[in-house]
């Protein structure tokens, strides 16, 4: 098996186990997309890029007129009508054309690669996105979640929410907005409520129990 196709096996044993799928995932993302448009903010007549999209949560949820989803797993079959969806590494996004996104969201990604490789990936964000585009991360943030951040075994660099920030803005971003608390570390672990209404609730409290991921957002 050559180092491609033994890629691939493993980011699709880490789909079966550790991101398997959940059909309540769906309605969670859908909340967490309506508050992100708010938030950022994201227009429903923008051009939208989603990295390391797994089973494409976002993309589809989100209201946008043109959606592109990218992950170097095959996992195009999750991608809603009308989703592009891209096979690639984050950080090889030549593919891609230039200016051309006036967002882009990289969820629980960053933690997942060498720094070498969340620089490259940032560098290949600030080519595709427009002058003034947004840039949004979330991820777990080590500060809150550091007993558990190492719980999934592919995780390789743990960043503060302060530290992500320095990161990104040492790449020619911008920072607009740093939450340090923004969800719980993990839908697999963390209990967070199901029903809509405590979905919608929990995104709204000023004070977030039990959270463990931060939200960035910078601007291209």
């Amino acid at each position: 098996m050559n180092s491609s196709a033994a890629a691939e096996e493993d980011s699709r044993a880490y789909f079966r186990t550790r991101m398997s799928p959940d059909s309540r995932r769906a309605g969670v993302w859908r909340l967490i997309a309506r508050r992100l448009e708010k938030l950022v903010p994201i227009r429903p007549d923008a051009a939208v890029l989603d990295l390391g999209a797994g089973y494409c949560d976002f993309i589809n949820q989100v209201r946008a007129r043109e959606k592109h989803a990218v992950d170097s797993a095959p996992s195009k079959e999750h991608a809603a009508p009308g989703v592009v969806f891209h096979q690639a590494r984050c950080d090889e996004l030549d593919s891609l054309p230039a200016a051309h996104f006036d967002a882009a969201l990289a969820s629980n990604l960053f933690e997942h690669l060498p720094l070498e490789a969340i620089r490259r990936t940032l560098a290949g964000l600030s080519r595709v996105l427009k002058p003034g585009g947004r840039l949004i991360v979330m991820q777990p943030n080590f500060r809150y979640c550091y007993k558990e951040f190492y719980d999934d075994y592919t995780h390789v660099t743990p960043l503060t929410h302060m530290g992500l920030a320095d990161l990104i803005a040492s790449c020619g971003y911008k920072i607009d907005k740093v939450l340090p608390k923004f969800l719980p570390f993990s839908f697999k672990s963390s209990g967070l409520p199901v029903p809509s209404f405590l979905v919608w609730l929990y995104l709204r409290l000023p004070w977030k129990p039990l959270a463990g991921q931060c939200l960035i957002v910078a601007v291209r």
